[in-house]
């Protein structure tokens, strides 16, 4: 694979043929790593504007511990109001005693792990950009549109709702994608609970809503970049869906637009980090805050992180959504228009 490493100002450089080659060669980012590039390429070097370091070390997001919240009413109370603290002003927060098993963690992290690093020539049989299909892997799902590409591969696969054949999914991480969709799904519901909750709503409300109903689970393979300053994991985005639970390893680079500061969201041994989505932003009438985040990259590496997106059924639903009825008053009127069809996979 030969992708350019002309300079910034190089006039000769030919954007255009270095996402091509990059491209055709469906060995992402990784393939760039393995064939010792030590000068991030062109194609990945972002604006400096988008490169602004994390400038609020003392700011934590909060952190939810869901313990004994199923058997007693008042620990319940106490779990739903930092759920709707957290939703109303972070949209992030993270929870332990989630009900996972630490093993099932571990071994989606390492079935992600052994997807990517396993004989590439097993891996581009998976190399797509038709979002129509239910499996895909490529780098950067963007790449033709975007300003700058990311220093980034995901392997991607609809779960939800529709049931996935699992001999669609690779050998490497076909057991533990199915185990994982289950677990995963039973805490979305959980979470969709306590928000309803939260919001002073039926508990089912949001799940009746259909909430819950559609999954995307998005692999993350972010290798060691030789030049982090450069480039970015994630660039900033908010989450076109109604929830999102992260899975991330020790290595850490997330981080959240807080108050017009970015924010580390420190990794938790156990936990799972939740963010509101656009779609709850728009359901919930703003009360619950979607807000941007992003992934720095880093000399460390590889990281993994496992990203699981509830959303409107991506290949089936023309359905909108607006504010709910219940939330609205004379003094608090519509404060979004319907949103516009989109993405969770920039």
């Amino acid at each position: 694979m030969i992708v350019t490493s002309a300079t910034k100002n190089s006039d000769d450089y030919d954007r255009a043929s270095e996402l091509k080659d990059f491209d055709e060669s469906k060995a992402g980012v990784k393939g760039l790593v393995d064939a010792g590039v030590s000068i991030v390429p062109r194609m990945f070097i972002q604006e400096p504007d988008n490169l602004r370091t994390c400038n609020n070390a003392q700011l934590i997001t909060p952190v939810i511990d869901l313990h004994g919240m199923d058997g007693d009413p008042v620990p319940r109370m106490e779990v739903v109001e930092m759920v709707r603290e957290a939703s109303e002003t972070w949209g992030f927060f993270s929870v332990v005693n989630h009900g996972i098993p630490e093993s099932v963690l571990e071994e989606m992290m390492d079935g992600t792990r052994r997807f990517n690093e396993q004989d590439n020539e097993v891996k581009k049989k998976y190399y797509s950009r038709d979002l129509s299909r239910k499996v895909i892997y490529n780098s950067n799902f963007n790449l033709y549109e975007s300003k700058a590409a990311n220093w980034r591969d995901t392997f991607y696969c609809v779960m939800s709702p529709h049931p996935l054949n699992p001999q669609e999914l690779p050998a490497t991480c076909r057991d533990i994608l199915m185990e994982y969709k289950e677990q995963i799904m039973r805490l979305g519901y959980k979470l969709l609970e306590l928000m309803s909750e939260a919001l002073g709503l039926n508990t089912n409300y949001l799940k009746d809503m259909d909430c819950g109903e559609g999954l995307l689970i998005l692999c993350h393979y972010y290798p060691a970049c030789p030049q982090p300053e450069l480039t970015m994991g994630s660039p900033r985005h908010s989450d076109n869906d109604f929830l999102t639970i992260l899975l991330q390893d020790q290595i850490g680079g997330l981080q959240v637009l807080y108050q017009n500061q970015w924010v580390d969201v420190p990794p938790v041994p156990g936990a799972l980090v939740i963010n509101v989505g656009d779609v709850l932003q728009l359901v919930t009438n703003r009360r619950f805050k979607s807000v941007e985040h992003r992934v720095v990259a880093n000399r460390r590496g590889p990281r993994i992180s496992v990203a699981s997106f509830f959303s409107p059924p991506r290949l089936t639903s023309s359905k909108s959504y607006g504010p709910i009825k219940e939330l609205l008053s004379k003094q608090n009127p519509p404060k979004l228009r319907k949103p516009r069809r989109g993405s969770v996979l920039s």
